[in-house]
């Protein structure tokens, strides 16, 4: 049997060449034809002709045997050039042939070929002719799906052993979308689900449709991603709701021994509510919520990540309201969809994460019209869940919450309830690590919505416009067996309170809370655990001008800080920080009955439990700032929130120190006050913050923890500008200090914290005070830790300083300035063996304002210097502590210097020990009227 191997181009090259060689030779045999056949006689005899003719003759021969040569040359290049060109004809349809030929039975038999790709679907048909047709049983991919005449996407054909899926059709006017074909049994990707279709029909009817599912793949390949769904449809009538979006269709499944899991697909966004302009409505013209995002595909082998979940659909905003409506339920913005979950993990890889919230839509605004009930912003969706790999990897992020849509504006308009912003979405929680791998991290809350202005005449009669809350951060996950533990979300800001221009309002427009600080996650035994996330911000109140509230606009509050992991192997975690209060408005031109005080400071997380030393406590937030009055009369004036309290320490193990207590967040400063305003009760500065109290140390050894220190008070807010305060504006005392920790056997009593020092009054110029500006108390010390059969009882904490008083210029007080008191100093520990506690100082006491160019009926003092705390006494054997110093008087610009602090007395002795010597007492303060007395020394023990 003989082989014939044959390349077609190298034929046809040859061909070319044999036509060039034949053009030259018949270029040549032309240019010799007419010298050589006509060749002339050399004379003329005979023997010279006949020697001309023979030459010729042989010229003329030669001719007629090249002439033969052309003919055959001519039909062995076309006999060439033919056989290339079968040649490549066989080549061309030999594979396609024998592809036919082997085809035809698997056609014949299941429907499907053995090799080769699957056809697309068909649009406009039927539903099974718009699916795409299956790939080859061998090698091929599937084909895509189409859309049938309903709106519905066709599915997206499976591939057979090697080969992707088809990718689903796309769907219409609010039908879903069609699913991703499988991917190859050996080898292949999953098709790609189909989008869902926007939805074509407001009103009622309009939702958009879902998003088709990935496709899974086979052995090996990753899942297809999930589709996105629909929008819904906007409201077309007066007063229509807008469409739902579609949710996002999951992703699909990895191959079964390597690959990712599909991507979760999209939510669609909710439609917009119809605007309503003139008549009577029940309910008002609410934006559709928008759809829920698809979860992520599992990784189902051995190796692959989780697919991540689809962002969920923004909410739609809600109709406007204007000329002269009526409105019984006003009008809301649509709420946010939720994330989609991540797709867990089965072997090494990383979890899925989640999808994030959707935004809420926005309120809508109202125009010369009445509303019974007011328009709110949406709410923000909530962030999808982290998902988990099962063997080693990480586990997988929580999405993020939504922020909540904004509350719409209020213009010449009657409302009973007022615009408020929508609460922002939580954040999701964090997948658990691996049995080797860190916990996932939690997602961060969403941001409430702003609430929206109030102007041009509107009325607000119940409440006013209020900023949305905002949303929790998500939970940190815990860590595998060797892992740490994943960091907490924090929580959302609170939205802003709307601004308030010549309007009447009788609840004043709040700024919102904000969110909680998520949970920090868990270590197991080879690890750290998390802290707890921090506390959102308090929105800022909005400004009012030229208007009347019977409430003032005040800030929101903080959120408070999360939970700190806890360990089975080592310290928990720390609790997260208190978020920081809101400022309040400013009041310009208006009549407020009570003012714009600043939010109060988020409480400090607390701390996870442990096995060895505790961890601290949160800190708190700082309060907000007062609101500045400009140009107004205020019956209760603008007071800065108060600080945050700190949280107290961990507890410890059986061999560990306590955890430290967390300090308190400082108060918020007073606002000002100008520009010819009256204030019946000044504008405080807000008060600290108390601190944690400390832990006690382990049952075998450990030291107690400390206390945490008081926050600081805030400042008095100034008055100027021929302003008039019947009460002035005072700083706001210093928060107290926390307690420390005791200590059981070998230790030492954790040490009382610091008082927080007291806020200083507010300067008054060119003014009448009835009450001067006086300085805030210093917090007390906190008491020191006991010990039972320890080394030492901790000492108390120091007492704060009194804040000064206030500068008074070119003013009219009837009372004058005070500087305020220095805190009492804490008290030491008790111990049954060993050193009693030493007692804290008592703080020193605030300076009297100056006064210059002004009339102050009676005179300023200095504060009082704070009491020192009593030593710690030695029950059974040991020493007694010593007793605290007593503060310094305040100094006083023109009147009497201030009494100095009594020391405080030495601690008892046990049956075998000395007692602990009394503190001194403290100097007195100097002023031009005599000096203050110093105080009494302590008793010794």
């Amino acid at each position: 049997m003989s082989y014939v191997i044959a390349a077609p181009d190298v034929i046809a090259a040859a061909t070319t060449d044999l036509a060039n060689i034949g053009s030259a030779i018949k270029a040549a045999t032309a240019a010799a034809a007419l010298p050589t056949t006509g060749v002339a006689a050399a004379a003329a005899d005979e023997v010279s002709a006949a020697v001309a003719e023979l030459f010729g003759s042989h010229a003329r021969a030669y001719q007629t045997l090249s002439a033969h040569a052309t003919a055959f040359h001519d039909q062995f290049a076309q006999s060439l050039k033919a056989g290339a060109a079968q040649y490549a004809s066989a080549e061309a349809t030999i594979g396609r042939d024998l592809v036919a030929a082997v085809n035809a039975p698997t056609q014949a038999l299941v429907g499907r070929p053995l090799i080769g790709n699957g056809a697309d679907g068909v649009s406009g048909g039927t539903l099974a002719q718009a699916n795409g047709g299956a790939g080859g049983i061998l090698f091929g991919n599937g084909g895509a799906g189409a859309t049938d005449a309903a709106g519905q996407g066709g599915a997206g054909g499976a591939a057979g052993l090697i080969g992707n899926g088809g990718a689903g059709g796309a769907g219409a006017n609010g039908g879903a979308g069609g699913a991703g074909g499988a991917g190859g049994l050996l080898s292949g990707n999953g098709g790609k689900g189909g989008a869902g279709g926007a939805a074509g029909l407001g009103g009622l009817i309009g939702q958009g449709g879902a998003g088709g599912d990935g496709g899974a793949a086979g052995l090996i390949g990753n899942g297809g991603a999930g589709g996105a769904g629909g929008d819904g449809a906007d409201a077309t009538v007066a007063g229509g709701n807008g469409g739902a979006g579609g949710a996002g269709g999951a992703g699909g499944h990895g191959g079964a021994a390597a690959g990712n899991g599909g991507n979760g697909g999209a939510g669609g966004a909710g439609g917009k509510g119809g605007a309503v302009n003139g008549g009577t409505i029940d309910s008002g013209d609410n934006g559709g919520a928008g759809g829920a995002g698809g979860a992520g595909g599992r990784a189902a082998g051995i190796v692959g990540d989780g697919g991540d979940g689809g962002a969920g659909g923004a909410g739609g905003d809600a109709g406007a309201v204007s000329g002269g409506s009526t409105v019984y339920s006003g009008d809301i913005g649509g709420a946010g969809g939720r994330g989609g979950d991540g797709g867990i993990g089965i072997g090494i890889g990383t979890g899925g994460s989640g999808g994030s919230g959707g935004s809420g839509g926005d309120a809508g605004t109202v125009t010369d019209s009445t509303l019974y009930s007011g328009d709110t912003g949406g709410a923000g969706g909530a962030g999808g869940a982290g998902s988990v790999p099962a063997l080693w990897g990480t586990g997988g992020h929580g999405g993020n919450g939504g922020d909540g849509g904004d509350g719409g504006a209020v213009s010449n308009s009657i409302v009973h309830s007022g615009d408020t912003g929508g609460t922002g979405g939580d954040g999701g929680a964090g997948g658990s690590g691996g049995t080797i791998g860190n916990g996932g991290i939690g997602g961060q809350g969403g941001a409430g919505g702003a609430a929206g202005a109030v102007t041009n005449g509107s009325n607000i009669t119940d409440t006013g416009d209020v900023g949305g809350d905002g949303g929790a951060g998500g939970n940190g996950a815990i860590g595998g067996v060797v892992g740490d533990g994943g960091r907490a979300g924090n929580g959302g800001a609170g939205g802003d309170g709307g601004a308030v221009t010549g309007s009447t309002v009788a609840a004043g427009d709040y700024g919102g809370t904000g969110g909680v600080g998520g949970v920090g996650g868990p270590a197991t035994y080879v690890g750290a655990p998390a802290h707890g996330g921090s506390g959102g911000a308090g929105g800022d109140a909005g400004a009012v001008t030229d208007s009347s509230l019977t409430t003032g606009d005040n800030g929101g509050a903080g959120g408070a800080g999360g939970v700190g992991g806890n360990n089975a192997g080592g310290p928990g975690g720390r609790g997260g920080v208190g978020g920081a209060g809101g400022d309040g408005g400013t009041v310009t031109n208006s009549i407020v009955g009570t003012g714009a005080n600043g939010g109060a400071g988020g409480a400090g997380g607390t701390v996870g439990l442990a096995r060895t030393s505790g961890a601290a406590g949160g800190a708190g937030g700082d309060g907000g700032n007062g609101g500045n009055v400009i140009a107004s009369t205020v019956n209760v004036g603008a007071n800065g929130g108060t600080g945050g309290a700190g949280a107290d320490g961990g507890p410890a193990g059986y061999l560990g120190h306590g955890g430290a207590g967390g300090a308190g967040g400082n108060g918020g400063d007073g606002g000002a006050v100008s520009q010819s305003s009256t204030v019946s009760v000044g504008d405080h500065g807000g008060a600290g913050g108390a601190g944690g109290d400390g832990r006690e140390g382990g049952a075998v050894y450990g030291n107690g923890g400390s206390g945490g220190a008081g926050g600081n008070g805030g400042d008095g807010g100034a008055v100027s500008q021929s302003s008039t305060v019947i009460a002035g504006d005072v700083g706001g005392d210093g928060g107290a200090g926390g307690s420390g920790g005791s200590a059981y056997v070998f230790g030492v009593g954790g040490h009382g914290g610091s008082g927080g020092a007291g806020g200083t009054g507010g300067t008054i110029t060119d003014s009448i005070v009835g009450t001067g500006d006086s300085g805030g108390n210093g917090g007390a010390g906190g008491s020191g830790g006991s010990g039972i059969e320890a080394y030492q009882g901790g000492a108390g904490g120091t007492g704060g300083d009194g804040g000064s008083a206030g500068t008074v210029t070119n003013s009219t007080i009837s009372t004058g300035d005070i500087g305020g008191g220095g805190g009492a100093g804490g008290a030491g520990g008790t111990v049954a063996f060993g050193t009693g506690g030493h007692g804290g100082a008592g703080g020193a006491g605030g300076n009297s304002g100056t006064a210059t160019g002004s009339t102050v009926s009676t005179g300023d003092s200095g504060g009082a210097g704070g009491t020192g705390g009593d030593g710690g006494q030695a029950v059974t054997l040991g020493i007694g502590g010593g007793g605290g110093a007593g503060g310094d008087g305040g100094n006083s610009g023109a009147g009497y210097g201030a009494d100095g602090g009594n020391g405080g007395d030495g601690g008892g002795a046990g049956l075998i020990g000395p007692g602990g010597r009394g503190g001194p007492g403290g100097d007195g303060g100097t002023g031009p009227a005599g000096d203050g007395a110093t105080g009494q020394p302590g008793k010794s023990g």
